[in-house]
């Protein structure tokens, strides 16, 4: 069980006003919000051992680089990652994933084909067209059903030996389907294909294991789980890393460089170009180490039950539909009014405190699927309640009297 009002006392900005009326906060998808111990952790790295790391002999740099690496080994035990190098820390899932697709450049050739999903935010869509438009290779899509499900059958079919890499979403952020990804991962492995899991929704919820699950590569952003922006981790398997060539280059990546030929150092820096968010780093340990000391198992079942409940409740207003049924699912309810646009319904709460996300999610193909123009995706964190959402509730049926 968890003390939701001691956990709630954590985060400072949930107790403040907006238009008048306390906070209540429901765009936990775009971005979390962040405890006291996070900010903290910030402020301590600026005003007492700010420098740059790994290049400095003086005490300041060597505070800050051991600093930075003891957060590298908080993330890789926290996924169960097998080495520390196999931790490449990044800007956030965006570039995480760039930075696979540019290296597949390498891999990939004309008449391959790379695989993704209905489902997919359009950062693991883009990057992966960038690569088909480079290197003549056909982009296959997995579709989804009217529960907001992928169809297994139609992957199953998909799948062939022309298959490189799969890259699917761990948790859909537009609609909360918990993809069933360790089949996904198993099926394309037969088939010799690499496989990328976007864990950008799915670590706020549930702690991945990498190896268990046995992907090739993992990503996700800082930001999302109660860390800074500006932040993220790209998991590869060591063998992947060593394959792919640097995504950019620049200092901290190199072993040696003459104006004849430059060599690169080993891993993790050869994908770490540059001075790094070295604050960013450092603080999404603590954000995973403040995480862990709640509990991931509770946090998902607290999850669960605010899921439920809010599901039950909004389910009381007539014309309302709900997108993404799936029995398998996180804490994110997107949903419509009849006759209402989305955006005029989120306006409106707003006025009453309440923020939500509304519009596409940066998942087009998911709207274009259920042509609708986007929704109103209300998603839930372990520090929100069951009062919030009675008042999320009640504000939504005030928006649709004033909107009818």
């Amino acid at each position: 069980m968890l003390d939701i009002q001691k956990i709630r006392a954590d985060f400072p900005i949930l107790s403040q006003k907006v238009n008048g009326k306390p906070l209540v906060y429901f765009d936990n998808g775009a971005t979390s919000q962040k405890p006291q111990v996070v900010i903290d952790a910030i402020e301590k790295y600026y005003s007492e051992y700010n420098a740059n790391i790994h290049r400095g002999v003086h005490t300041l740099s060597q505070l800050a680089t051991d600093a930075y690496e003891i957060a590298r080994n908080t993330i890789q035990y926290h996924i169960n990652a097998k080495y520390n190098h196999e931790i490449i820390f990044t800007s956030g899932t965006t570039f995480g994933i760039n930075l696979v697709a540019h290296g597949f450049a390498s891999i990939i050739k004309s008449g391959d084909e790379v695989m993704i999903s209905s489902l997919e935010h359009h950062s693991n869509i883009v990057p992966w067209q960038f690569l088909c438009e480079k290197t003549g290779a056909k982009l296959v899509v997995i579709p989804m059903n009217e529960k907001g499900e992928l169809v297994v059958s139609e992957f199953d079919n998909l799948l062939s030996e022309k298959t490189k890499i799969v890259a699917v979403n761990h948790i859909s952020n537009a609609l909360g389907t918990i993809n069933p990804i360790e089949y996904i991962i198993k099926k394309a492995h037969e088939k010799g294909a690499a496989v990328l899991i976007d864990g950008a929704q799915a670590t706020p919820h549930l702690k991945p294991d990498v190896q268990a699950l046995d992907c090739d590569f993992y990503v996700f952003s800082g930001h999302k789980i109660c860390g800074p922006t500006g932040v993220g981790v790209l998991y590869g398997k060591e063998e992947w890393l060593r394959k792919l060539p640097p995504y950019q280059g620049g200092g901290e990546m190199i072993a040696e460089v003459t104006f004849e030929k430059t060599t690169y150092a080993d891993l993790p820096h050869k994908f770490e170009a540059g001075t790094p968010n070295i604050e960013g780093g450092i603080v999404l340990g603590t954000a995973i180490d403040y995480m862990n000391s709640i509990g991931f198992d509770a946090i998902a079942s607290y999850e669960n039950e605010l899921l439920a409940y809010g599901t039950k409740r909004l389910k009381e207003i007539e014309g309302l539909t709900i997108y993404g049924t799936s029995e398998n699912k996180a804490s994110v309810i997107s949903f419509n009014i009849d006759g209402i646009h989305p955006y005029d319904i989120g306006t409106i709460i707003d006025k009453l405190g309440i923020a939500v996300r509304t519009g596409h999610h940066c998942a087009q193909p998911i709207m274009q699927y259920f042509n609708i123009p986007g929704t109103i995706r209300a998603s839930f964190a372990f520090y929100n309640t069951k009062e919030e959402i009675d008042i999320f509730v009640e504000a939504v049926k005030k928006a649709q009297q004033m909107l009818s």
